[in-house]
């Protein structure tokens, strides 16, 4: 059956619920039960048995989706202990005796960062409290601590297939495989997703460029200069003991309780899966899910004795511990119940081939579509904060409408994480971006508007090579948007050595008029267009055919960003 317009009502509902609420579940369960009072001729009580009985029920008995909840039940378990444990916060206290300059902290905060790949919540978490005081000792804005945090946070989650982020994307991905009749294998669409998350890419990368160069974009600039002047105590960042007795406590911790479960998990993942090939041959979506749950079982296990072993907490705290991290996910396992309901209904309804139809009668380009993708993405994720959401929303239109038209299905999946990242990245209601501001302990208002104008020139440079990727379909396009991006921080950096050289041939001029007229014109010139309030008539400054009635220190003290 043909539901035409009606098809779209679903996932209207789901995103105008999401924007005007901000709960995920709630617009996720509205678009549904719409979906199914649609299907139900407008019967609510039919609709709500047939939600239940024809779409919960099913997505939890299926084998696929059953393996992928128990799987973040143990991953959030693992991502809990590792955030309550003090592991981390030893391991940024042992490098802070060789982290001495502005660069090294930058640098150690974006590594820190990466290397916490496995929690995007947890990041800012871990990486904030222990690098906060190493940045407010070298007089780092705290809004610069916050960008970092901000930008390895969920860009690097989303690049890691065997996480929590990878996990989720793999089952909606699979659920429109599914859907679809297609063949294909969840993992090695995701992987081959990977060269097309280009914002993500790019918002990783900019740190260490940013770092090097020395040069911050706008507000940041200014944050930046504020915080050369200010001076802050630099105070041990292990979290405080909570009524730790008989010799326990978080001050006990070691580096070796985040590094070696770590090891124990990845160990365990490519000892099981490399009789299979991995990673370089496809395995099967149910064994690695059940080799990564071990990973992550294994990986507690070995951080529960080493907690013991260096008297951190006692075993009852240490399990309770676990226990609540597995069941914080519990929003996320209901999200995914939700997100595949919502995307069968929208296949039933045909909600893609409708639009798929609109687009190819209004002639509109398929090399378009990536960038439509990215585009729309982004808008529903700045508005509802939520890039899950996004994802649960947008893959279920995206997915078909790179089979109907002939997009691999790899760019669209890119496409949907990068547009999601990006509104994501741009939301002061996001929750990672509240938790960066959180972990830097900085101002949340602050941390948007500093924020702002790197997130605007990666989308920017994402939204044009996706335009360019629909024309070529390369992997190799995240290369020219690398390149790209480097080469707007170049011109950047000459504008800025422009300016300053110009400053010098102003002094000059001040001191030499004779020989200096050509440049006397061009700083008046230049004076009246940057900075007008210096030629104010409290300060009169005024130039004459052979001489210049103005001291120098004026120049020094009332036009600093020239001088």
């Amino acid at each position: 059956m043909n539901y035409g317009i009606l098809s779209l009502l679903p996932p209207i509902v789901a995103v105008i619920l999401a924007i005007w609420s901000k709960n995920v579940i709630l617009s996720l369960f509205c678009g549904g039960f719409v979906g199914a009072m649609i299907f139900c001729g407008g019967n609510p009580f039919a609709a709500v048995h047939s939600m239940i009985g024809d779409y919960f029920f099913v997505q939890l008995t299926d084998s696929y989706n059953a393996g992928v909840l128990v799987l973040i039940v143990f991953i959030g378990g693992f991502i809990k202990l590792v955030e309550k444990s003090g592991g981390a916060q030893a391991f940024g206290k042992s490098v802070y005796r060789i982290v001495n300059t502005k660069l090294k902290a930058q640098l150690c905060a974006w590594l820190g960062g990466i290397l916490i790949f496995f929690s995007d919540l947890g990041t800012p978490l871990l990486v904030g409290p222990v690098f906060r005081p190493l940045f407010d000792k070298l007089k780092i804005s705290r809004q610069k601590l916050a960008w970092i945090l901000d930008s390895t946070s969920s860009p690097v989650a989303i690049l890691i297939p065997f996480i929590g982020w990878g996990v989720y994307i793999m089952g909606l991905i699979q659920a429109e495989f599914d859907n679809l009749g297609v063949m294909e294998s969840d993992y090695t669409t995701f992987v081959q997703a990977i060269p097309f998350q280009l914002y993500a890419i790019l918002a990783i990368i900019m740190i260490p460029l940013v770092a090097f160069t020395k040069k911050d974009f706008s507000l940041m600039n200014k944050a930046e200069q504020e915080a050369a002047a200010r001076d802050y105590s630099f105070d041990e960042a292990l979290p405080e003991d909570e009524g730790k007795s008989d010799g326990y406590s978080l001050k006990n911790a070691k580096p070796i309780m985040v590094i070696l479960p770590i090891i124990v998990t990845f160990a365990t993942l490519f000892i099981t899966l490399a009789p299979q090939g991995f990673p370089f041959q496809k395995v099967g979506g149910n064994d690695f899910r059940v080799a990564l749950t071990m990973g992550y079982l294994f990986g507690a296990l070995v951080l529960m004795a080493l907690i013991r072993i260096f008297k951190v907490m006692n075993f009852k705290d240490t399990f309770k511990i676990y226990v609540d991290g597995m069941k914080s996910m519990t929003d996320v396992a209901v999200t995914l119940v939700l997100a595949w309901s919502l995307g069968s209904m929208i296949s039933g309804l045909g909600t893609a081939g409708f639009i798929v139809d609109t687009m190819q009668r209004m002639q509109f380009s398929p090399v378009l579509v990536p960038a439509f993708i990215f585009l729309f993405g982004a808008f529903v994720s700045f508005a509802t904060g939520s890039s899950w959401g996004t994802f649960a929303i947008m893959m279920p239109l995206a997915i078909p409408m790179a089979h109907a038209f002939s997009i691999p299905y790899a760019i669209a999946a890119g496409a949907v994480l990068s547009g999601g990242l990006f509104g994501d990245h741009c939301s002061p209601i996001s929750d990672t971006t509240i938790l960066s501001s959180t972990g830097a302990e900085c101002d949340l208002v602050e941390h948007v508007k500093t924020q702002l104008p790197y997130a605007l020139v990666n989308g920017v440079i994402a939204f044009v090579c996706y335009i360019l990727v629909g024309f070529t379909h390369s992997p190799l396009m995240v290369l020219l948007a690398v390149a790209i991006q480097a080469a707007v921080i170049l011109i950047w950096n000459r504008l800025d050595v422009k300016k300053s050289d110009f400053s010098c041939i102003f002094a000059k001029a001040v001191r030499q008029p004779n020989h200096c007229r050509p440049f006397l014109s061009l700083a008046r010139i230049q004076l009246f267009e940057k900075s007008p309030n210096c030629l104010s008539k409290n300060h009169s400054i005024f130039f004459a055919s052979d001489k210049v009635f103005s001291p120098e220190q004026f120049i020094l003290d009332k036009c600093p960003r020239l001088c």
